[in-house]
């Protein structure tokens, strides 16, 4: 037998396999699994995942809540871009023109580029992955640079059509493959599927798709597995749980309204009397005085009642509640406090130190996905927009465009729970070289150069206006000088 064979049957380690999950023994022999491929496991269950979620973050508060702390914490106020070109005067050119063009950039013309960033990624969050279609417009249409962006969500992408073209391409779950494997177009419907009759009323296309170039559109997802091509909805792991959660909740909310309603109850012994002034009996010749806070049931002679009395959780509901919670803000990545917004059990270390720990996760997600996949893609289009327009002048850019495109994307500055203890942190990082102003500025969301011009501009108008602010350092005082006293051989003397 070979070395693999023995292995494979114990015989170097007893009859226990060489894993605790593999076997056939009692814990392990129910446990049936298949391993399907990274593109086949979202091929059939993306839909009802999809829906699910998005079931959940609408009727439930908790699901709500940890999509919006994600996306507040992920976006805020927005991801935003600082040129890295050298020349200062081109470079302020450039930002002023993106921010004229940020107010036109929603093809809806409901919010800014930075709303369309939250939107996107809340969009990532509830459905698992969210389409980004680069619209470029006409001169005559006055934007400032001729693109705008319209945001799909992922149902206009067919998960089911899977085709071989005649060109020797591919498409798989509605993306279309070269034979390189490089994406060239998605196939969309013209309207959602899920509005129905709505869309077929308007005219609108209903079922038709189009086949859009890759090079319009942009597919925001987190990949989780080599060779994904489709997302997963983030709450995927948290569904069962939140769904249970929210009736088991519920359900206890129901039983204790009940049990507060009752009162007591009242048994006549001659049942034509009227004890209370209750009104005449139902249908069924029973007595009944509605159910309300403070109710006095009406039992004819020989009636007796029983309720069911399940287990009360009592003192251990709220805790039931919250080891519950941890772990579907374990599944959905961020805190427990995240979630519920319970802060009743944290201090400052150790609500410091989870929050560390999800603010390196966030920005895992804000630098490997959201700038990566969305906004550098819109980044290039854009300028490649403004360049072949002329409304910027770039000299050479077919040449140089490496170092027109160099840009660094800024997201919102975390706020600190003792800000405090912070930036004393941060000073001294700075004052040892092992931190630059521009950096420790940019960690806030910041752009250096726009700090230092304000700051300058502020200190001119101080000094014409003759103002002295104890914040300016410039304006220090010297340590007040205190009187020596005089020996005391010379206080005699006098």
């Amino acid at each position: 037998m070979s070395w693999f064979g023995k292995l494979r049957r114990g015989l170097f380690g007893g009859p226990s396999p060489t894993y605790d999950g593999i076997g056939g023994g009692r814990r392990a022999i129910a446990w049936q699994v298949g391993n399907p491929g990274a593109i086949a496991a979202l091929a059939f269950t993306q839909n009802e995942l999809r829906a699910k979620s998005r079931d959940l973050v609408r009727r439930n508060a908790w699901a709500a809540a940890g999509v919006e702390a994600f996306v507040a914490n992920a976006i805020g106020t927005g991801i935003k871009p600082q040129s890295m070109l050298a020349d200062n005067a081109l470079r302020e050119s450039i930002h002023a023109l993106w921010w004229d063009w940020c107010s036109d950039a929603d093809a809806a013309g409901l919010t800014d580029f930075y709303g369309l960033q939250a939107l996107a990624c809340r969009a990532m969050l509830e459905g698992g992955e969210v389409l980004v279609r680069l619209r470029y417009r006409r001169p005559e249409d006055g934007l400032a640079v001729g693109l705008q962006l319209q945001v799909l969500e992922p149902e206009h992408l067919p998960t089911t059509m899977n085709l071989e073209l005649p060109s020797g391409n591919v498409v798989r779950a509605g993306i279309e493959f070269d034979r390189l494997g490089r994406r060239t177009a998605y196939h969309l419907y013209r309207s959602h599927p899920g509005d129905g009759t709505l869309t077929q009323m308007s005219g609108t296309g209903g079922m038709d798709t189009v086949r859009v170039p890759a090079s319009e559109i942009i597919h925001l997802f987190r990949p989780l597995r080599p060779g994904q091509i489709r997302g997963e909805p983030w709450l995927a792991r948290a569904l069962v749980k939140l769904n249970e959660l929210d009736q088991y909740d519920d359900a206890e909310l129901v039983r204790k309204k009940t049990a507060a309603m009752f009162a007591g109850f009242i048994t006549r012994l001659a049942p034509e009397d009227n004890l209370m002034g209750e009104g005449l009996a139902d249908a069924n010749g029973v007595s009944l005085a509605g159910l309300e806070p403070g109710t006095m049931q009406l039992l004819e002679p020989g009636e007796d009642v029983k309720f069911s009395q399940p287990a009360d959780v009592g003192a251990s509901y709220a805790e039931f509640l919250r080891m519950q919670f941890r772990a579907v803000a374990a599944a959905m990545g961020i805190t427990y406090e995240m979630l519920t917004g319970d802060l009743t059990q944290v201090n400052y270390s150790s609500i410091r130190a989870g929050l560390l720990e999800f603010r390196r996760r966030c920005e895992a997600i804000q630098h490997g996905v959201i700038v990566h996949q969305l906004c550098r893609p819109i980044w290039r289009a854009w300028m490649e927009q403004a360049a072949l327009e002329g409304t910027l002048d770039l000299p050479g850019f077919s040449d140089r465009k490496r170092d027109y495109l160099a840009v660094k994307w800024i997201p919102q500055g975390w706020q600190w729970v003792d800000p405090k203890k912070e930036f004393d942190a941060m000073l001294t990082a700075i004052r040892a070289g092992l931190l630059s102003r521009s950096e420790a500025i940019s960690a806030f969301g910041y752009d250096a150069e726009d700090i230092d011009r304000e700051i300058a501009t502020d200190n001119q108008r101080a000094d014409e206006l003759g103002l002295v602010f104890d914040s300016d350092p410039r304006h220090d005082k010297a340590p007040i000088a205190t009187a020596t006293p005089a020996p005391a051989q010379e206080l005699q003397d006098n």
